[in-house]
């Protein structure tokens, strides 16, 4: 191919080429990273694809944005939840600006793990951060507030909101590519769906129609346990499944896609990839599981004793049960008395 056939190739696909968003709300910035873990598989997406805002790669501001025609941005993935009026923002101007949208990643598929901060109250949320965290020094006792002034002028800050949403929780979500972050997999089948045209209906998520149990290498059988420990508890990791062991282990209540990596390094699924197909609340879903396999099916004949010795071995039951999914979850915030 000589310069000239190659130019023309090249203006030909840049005509046709998609356009892309990138946007990072509450999250720790992973799937962005995410994005780069397809590796040279990222020249086949630059190939077909124009990265039009993409705030922490490049220097975009949100004018650029503003500025777009309604439905400019060919599909955006918004990753991380809604925890400010910033990230609300610009959930509403990507969501105008953009013909599909998809929640990118647990948190803003499911609230993720700054949905736990539901557990608090703002106020509670500030006081621990500012006021009662030995590693901060705050004499004045200052709080954030939006704006404040100074010799320069005002300066503002987005409003810190009192609850963490998922995406779908504030806009119209079309799809929703869980896990903590993606599998690169099941980014370029996302990005492949997408160019090719063939994406499933609005509202489906991007994963298989399995559990995280169905990729896994460790042994299955009928799971009977008397006790509940931790992964570095166990003095030898057997080839057989961590719940059998006594490992509190997510892979029956989360969908699949991930390819099991966790367990792959002898790590006991925590759920990123949110709750499995047909399942209602994950964390419900494996409560009632551990119940089955701790023998609580029995618990009208056992006493108040036994059944709160059993429950106390579960460490940190929220964090365990919803940890990437208590904004969505059908209890999704402390109860306040």
């Amino acid at each position: 191919m000589n310069i000239e056939e190659s130019d023309e190739k090249t203006t030909t696909n840049t005509v046709s080429k998609l356009k892309l968003a990138f946007y990072w709300a509450a999250s720790c910035g992973g799937c962005e990273i995410a994005v780069l873990d397809i590796d040279e598989k990222i020249l086949d997406v630059i190939a077909i694809a124009d990265i039009l805002f993409w705030p922490v790669a490049l220097d975009f501001k949100y004018k650029d944005v503003e500025e777009m025609e309604d439905n400019h941005i060919d599909v955006c993935f918004f990753n991380g939840s809604i925890r400010t009026s910033e990230h609300e923002h610009l959930a509403n101007l990507l969501r105008k600006k953009s013909k599909t949208l998809i929640a990118f990643g647990a948190c803003a598929v499911n609230g993720g793990i700054p949905g736990l901060a539901n557990l608090a109250s703002k106020d509670e949320v500030f006081r621990v951060s500012y006021l009662e965290n030995p590693s901060t020094s705050n004499p004045q006792k200052i709080l954030p507030k939006t704006s404040t002034e100074v010799e320069e002028g005002i300066l503002t800050l987005p409003e810190f909101y009192d609850v963490v949403k998922s995406l779908d929780q504030v806009v119209e979500v079309d799809y929703f590519l869980p896990g903590c972050p993606p599998h690169p997999d099941l980014i370029m089948t996302a990005i492949g769906a997408i160019a090719e045209n063939k994406l499933p209906p609005k509202g489906s998520i991007i994963g298989p129609l399995k559990s995280v149990c169905d990729e896994c290498r460790f042994e299955k059988s009928e799971k009977t346990i008397k006790e509940i420990k931790r992964i570095y508890e166990l003095e030898t990791i057997e080839e057989k499944c961590l719940l059998e062991q006594g490992v509190i282990c997510l892979g029956p209540a989360t969908r699949g896609g991930c390819k099991a990596q966790c367990l792959d390094a002898n790590m006991p699924c925590t759920g990123c990839g949110g709750p499995a197909p047909n399942s209602l609340d994950q964390g419900a879903s494996m409560i009632s599981a551990i119940a089955s396999i701790l023998g609580l099916e029995d618990e009208e004949n056992m006493s108040d004793e036994e059944v709160e010795k059993l429950i106390e071995q579960v460490v940190d039951p929220v964090g365990t049960f919803y940890k990437y999914g208590l904004p969505t979850a059908i209890i999704n915030k402390k109860v306040k008395e």
